[in-house]
């Protein structure tokens, strides 16, 4: 594609990396991207996507900016307090780069929107806040055969990885790693046990980082590992994680086929 003056200028940083280059660009700025959830972790992410270029972002989310949210949701202001979480969003990236196409998914992801919805994007980031719709959006996008980021945070530690179980070999998918849904009051929510604001920041730029490996296909893909990063010590670790076979999605006597199982 021809780039314009104004966008060789804005992307001159990344068209002079030789992995992403004038090829590369282009390839973010024709690329899909779905963020689950305009929180904490989706506050980066969603900054870093526009910055970077990526052509659609979606945003799905349908909760509203409170006072307690900008603690940690640097993509919303003060003044937006009331305002669709996606709106506050889409306001934020637009102004950053009005090159990118923001779409607006004021709705909460169910078992008969996720699907559809996560088909019609190259990449889904999960940066929800439960583990119902975690699951909902690991077995979409298992069943799509679309890459997922999922990152997620409590107090002063965080998680990431990349799932592509659909492509077999020695992928895993979430519930590979968490079989089961925990059961409530056994994991605290951040509004529970509270999280320090700026590890989401952390955390949901490095799952930024992790989506554009994916879209330009470079670097080291975190398909099959967990990193976990320990923020009271400053330290990161990777744990390998391989197939369950006794996954109900992607094992090989699989049980789950589509998304009925999680309900509406």
């Amino acid at each position: 594609m021809d780039f314009s003056e104004s966008q060789i200028e804005r992307y001159a940083r990344h068209i002079i990396l030789p992995e992403v280059g004038g090829t590369g660009q282009a390839k973010l700025l024709e690329s899909k991207v779905l963020m689950i959830g305009a929180g904490g972790l989706g506050s980066p992410a969603l900054m870093y996507l526009a910055a970077a270029g990526v052509g659609t972002i979606g945003i799905i989310d349908d909760d509203d900016v409170s006072l307690s949210n900008l603690q940690r949701q640097i993509v919303h202001t003060t003044a937006r307090i009331g305002e669709a979480k996606t709106d506050s969003a889409a306001k934020m990236m637009s102004a950053l780069n009005p090159d990118v196409k923001i779409v607006q998914h004021n709705e909460r992801l169910t078992a008969d929107n996720a699907l559809d919805l996560i088909a019609s994007y190259d990449i889904v980031a999960d940066g929800c806040d439960n583990f119902a719709t975690r699951f909902l959006v690991n077995d979409a996008c298992y069943l799509a055969k679309t890459p997922l980021v999922s990152a997620a945070v409590l107090r002063f530690d965080g998680q990431l990885a990349t799932f592509r179980a659909f492509e077999g070999d020695a992928n895993p998918c979430y519930r590979c790693i968490y079989p089961e849904i925990s059961p409530p009051g056994l994991i605290p929510s951040c509004a529970e046990g509270g999280v320090l604001g700026a590890l989401a920041g952390t955390m949901g730029t490095l799952q930024a980082t992790e989506v554009l490996k994916e879209l330009l296909g470079i670097g080291d893909s975190l398909a099959g590992w967990l990193t976990i990063y320990d923020g009271l010590a400053g330290t990161f670790r990777r744990v390998r994680v391989r197939p369950d076979e006794a996954c109900a999605l992607c094992g090989p006597n699989a049980t789950i086929k589509d998304l009925s199982s999680h309900g509406t």
